[in-house]
């Protein structure tokens, strides 16, 4: 017996729609609600099912054909076969391994990518208009996704299940394999291993840059004042054998504004779904030590003095860059600071250091003139530019800039340094 299968009623007002993609080829075997066709209307993607159980023996479309709401489509001869539903451990072809509907259907994850590199077109693969939308809006490239639907069709399924499993997975990258490149046929080379520190660093970061929204607040904060403060205490602490930089200010004033903006001092649970607010201020301190980058904790920052901290973290670094520090003295932080003020630039993204939320770059400062709207005149200020990187699932960009804002003014408050 012959079934026809026509174009239903699309609804929405839409009387007919361009064929995308046809799923079948005469010959196939296709069961009852196997897609057999794509369509892509102005409003909408959508899969045309097979109705019964059967064989296509006929196909009067192709792909571009512009059909309208009772139009022939497919023919298909019904048979009487029914899916196999029992256990019956089946051989697959790939691995020549016996593996049971129950074990596929626990570890999808197995095959659900491919790192192989296609030098294919991706118009080749195989998936609808919707599932390559899909894929472009999330910047999965679809030549390395193995699909699950019928004959490696590409489902939305499958992207899903590709990003649970990037995200699953913390010490793999799942990237496209970087291609081999020759440099030596262009001139001289040499190989410089990188130090532990850098590899496991690059891969922190890479996740993180991977896994976090990151948006990017810049501002500047005017620090006259505080600099004139600075220099006073400098001498002060020379007495005393100490060195004090602007760090130990900026660390004072965060955790001023760590306090009363609290989403910022946070984690998300493993689930991702609750905040965590610690009611503690340990921050996070970037080193640029021989080694790499490292990031010691100074903990219960509101708790100390200008001079306390001082002390504190010319401590940390000099352990840093001898190699001397411990284990614990890197973790429990709650935010982190990356000072590249000695240094120079004018500003930069920080990456954000999970599971924190966020974390503040900082600048050279500069003597600009500014301009005084009481007066009327322009004034020279000593200006510091810095910059708050944030994860925008806990942190939107009013709350960065009220954030920001509110540094700045703690900064030119001397009174939160004096005590």
């Amino acid at each position: 017996m012959i079934k026809d299968i026509y174009l239903p009623d699309l609804g929405e007002g839409i009387e007919g729609a361009e064929i995308s993609e046809v799923a079948v080829e005469p010959g196939d075997i296709v069961k009852e609600e196997d897609t057999i066709l794509v369509l892509e209307s102005d409003k909408a993607s959508m899969e045309i099912p097979a109705e019964v159980n059967g064989t296509v023996i006929e196909i009067l479309v192709a792909p571009g054909d512009e059909v309208k709401t009772g139009q022939l489509l497919i023919k298909v001869e019904i048979s009487d076969f029914t899916p196999p539903t029992t256990d019956e451990p089946t051989l697959t072809e790939e691995t020549d391994q016996i593996v049971t509907p129950a074990e596929e259907k626990s570890s999808p994850a197995v095959n659900l990518y491919s790192t192989k590199k296609d030098t294919s077109s991706v118009d080749n693969v195989f998936a609808s208009p919707g599932v390559r939308r899909l894929a472009r809006e999330l910047g999965i490239n679809l030549q390395i996704i193995k699909g699950s639907g019928t004959k490696g069709r590409i489902t939305k399924d499958d992207l899903y299940g590709y990003i649970k499993l990037q995200m699953a997975m913390s010490s793999e990258s799942i990237l496209e394999p970087q291609p081999v490149v020759d440099f030596s046929q262009w001139g001289n080379v040499e190989i410089q291993k990188l130090t532990k520190i850098k590899r496991i660093t690059g891969v922190r970061l890479q996740q993180a840059w991977q896994l976090i929204p990151h948006v990017t607040q810049f501002d500047e904060a005017d620090i006259t004042d505080l600099e004139a403060l600075r220099k006073e205490m400098k001498k002060e602490g020379a007495e005393k054998g100490i060195k004090v930089t602007f760090l130990p200010f900026l660390l004072k004033a965060l955790s001023v504004v760590l306090r009363e903006m609290p989403e910022f001092n946070s984690s998300l649970d493993d689930t991702n779904e609750n905040l965590i607010l610690k009611n503690y201020y340990h921050l996070g301190v970037a080193i640029d030590a021989p080694s790499g980058l490292i990031v010691p904790v100074v903990y219960d920052v509101d708790q100390k003095s200008v001079f306390d901290l001082s002390e504190e973290l010319m401590d940390l670094s000099a352990r840093a860059r001898d190699k001397k520090l411990k284990p614990g003295e890197l973790k429990g932080g709650t935010f982190t600071v990356s000072s590249l003020g000695g240094i120079g630039g004018t500003g930069f993204s920080p990456i954000v250091n999970p599971p924190e939320v966020a974390i503040m770059g900082v600048s050279r400062s500069t003597w600009k003139e500014v301009y005084d709207k009481e007066t009327g005149e322009f004034n020279a200020k000593f200006i510091m530019p810095f910059s708050l990187s944030y994860d925008h699932r806990v942190i939107d960009g009013a709350a960065a800039v009220a954030f920001t804002s509110r540094f700045a003014d703690v900064l030119s408050d001397l009174d939160h340094f004096k005590k």
